[in-house]
């Protein structure tokens, strides 16, 4: 549990740190987005879920939470617009957060505000200025910007 006492799973994808396997391009990387949503349902049965996550696995994990429906809000942390296919997020309506740097070598900021304007459903777009894409010094402004669209988005998850 984190300290909102919402239940947290924090995995490496396959071939990360010390995780078993070898990278695969995104294909069976939502293979293990699905195993972690798996296990999250079974150990907190009946609990709506929240995905979410960063830069490769924004990419990933957003799509598998698009189409998973015990996932019913999505947060996206800095999002590898310049390089990565998103228009799966089109036939998407779930509640969505982006949080993003001002300065993130991965994700053009004007790209990314217009992919999230384009998005069907209530979207979110936070840009914490003067950061890079891994949030150097500036961390606080992520957990705040996550913390305060919690409350708002709650009415969604009903």
């Amino acid at each position: 549990m984190d300290s909102l006492g919402i239940p947290v799973l924090r995995f490496n994808f396959r071939g990360a740190g010390l995780s078993e396997g070898t990278h695969d391009r995104g294909r069976g990387e939502r293979d293990d987005v699905r195993a972690a949503l798996d296990f999250l349902a079974a150990e907190f049965p009946g609990v709506a879920l929240l995905l979410a996550g960063f830069s490769f696995g924004c990419w990933v994990g957003l799509r598998v939470g698009c189409e998973d429906p015990r996932v019913v809000k999505l947060i996206g942390i800095g999002a590898p617009v310049n390089d990565s296919d998103f228009s799966y997020l089109q036939s998407c309506s779930k509640p969505k957060l982006f949080v993003h740097g001002g300065n993130d070598q991965f994700g053009d900021q004007h790209k990314l505000e217009k992919m999230v304007a384009g998005l069907p459903g209530d979207n979110e777009l936070v840009v914490v200025e003067g950061v890079d894409h891994f949030f150097t010094g500036k961390i606080e402004e992520l957990g705040r910007a996550i913390v305060d669209w919690l409350p708002a988005s709650a009415s969604d998850a009903s």
